[in-house]
């Protein structure tokens, strides 16, 4: 088999290549060598909707990006529709939208999804803790390479912040890492 072969698995074998590769290139250093488990359950219909970034670890897909968001909504069959907007360099910047698709992957705690951006290729996207009432949640995966901290409003308080701060340290995240995000 050659991996420009006209077979099937000879696409297939580009594909793995390119997506190992992609991996590679959009992921930034280990900012947590011993990521945690999700801590608590999560109820899809709450955590739907909209989301600000707080704060991420910065990757290449999301370089530049200010006044991101992300909205989550329930798609007839049962998977979750995924909207990301980036507003590029700074809040009210030029507008960038990735479409994806999420789907749950049937932990005990509804905290573990699967999310796609490419076609047939899924990410883990783990909601790692969150608040009672849904007001903010951190979101990781396990390569400790990504990090996000979403609330429900575009600046959260400074007593949130610290919050969020102290928890992301306490999960072993390296803070030095994390990129606040500009939002309007």
């Amino acid at each position: 088999m050659t991996v420009f072969g006209r077979d099937r698995s000879g696409r297939w074998g580009l594909i793995l290549v390119l997506a190992f590769t992609l991996a590679g290139c959009v992921a930034g250093p280990v900012g947590n060598p011993h990521p945690p488990e999700p801590t608590r359950s999560v109820e899809l219909s709450a955590y739907l909707g909209r989301w600000y970034e707080f704060a991420r670890y910065d990757s290449s897909f999301e370089r530049g990006c200010e006044g991101v968001t992300a909205e989550y909504a329930l798609r007839p069959d049962g998977d979750i529709n995924v909207l990301n907007t980036c507003h590029k360099g700074e809040p009210s910047g030029p507008v960038s939208v990735a479409k994806g698709r999420a789907k749950r992957t049937g932990d005990r705690l509804g905290a573990k999804l699967k999310v796609s951006f490419f076609g047939p290729f899924y990410a883990d996207y783990w909601v790692l803790d969150r608040a009672e009432d849904y007001s903010w949640s951190i979101v990781g995966e396990p390569s400790g390479r990504f990090l996000w901290i979403l609330t429900r409003t575009a600046v959260p308080s400074l007593e949130v912040q610290s919050r969020l701060r102290e928890r992301v340290r306490e999960f072993g995240y390296d803070l030095s890492l994390v990129h606040f995000t500009q939002q309007k």
